[in-house]
């Protein structure tokens, strides 16, 4: 078999990049979350101050 047609069958590349892919839609759901979330609790405790 020659090195080409390994190189072509390998697919430990084609699994590392969706490997990627899911990390990387995994951490944008996480910013999205906390940034969402940091901006609710920023007004939580601007409202409490102010009561305070």
């Amino acid at each position: 078999m020659t090195i080409f047609a390994r190189f072509a069958k390998d697919e430990s590349g084609a699994t590392a990049i969706e490997y990627g892919l899911i990390a990387a839609l995994i951490s944008v759901g996480i910013i999205v979350a906390a940034t969402t979330l940091g901006g609710s609790l920023s007004g939580l405790f601007t409202r409490i101050s102010g009561r305070l």
